[in-house]
């Protein structure tokens, strides 16, 4: 997770746009970018968001 934005709001706003662009699903986008998905859910659950699956998002 290193060569994200530390920031959550900022990891937030990232994360949402590559799944909108880039990706099916967070299990996807976790492999392809080697990411944590458990590290990264708690860091933006941190700033109250949750992964929306039917969605495809964080809100």
């Amino acid at each position: 997770m290193e060569k994200l934005p530390q920031d959550p709001f900022i990891l937030f706003s990232y994360i949402n746009t590559k799944l909108r662009d880039n990706y099916s699903s967070l299990d996807i986008l976790c492999e392809d970018l080697n990411i944590d998905k458990d590290t990264l859910i708690k860091k933006l659950s941190s700033i109250g968001m949750i992964y929306d699956a039917s969605l495809n998002k964080f809100i």
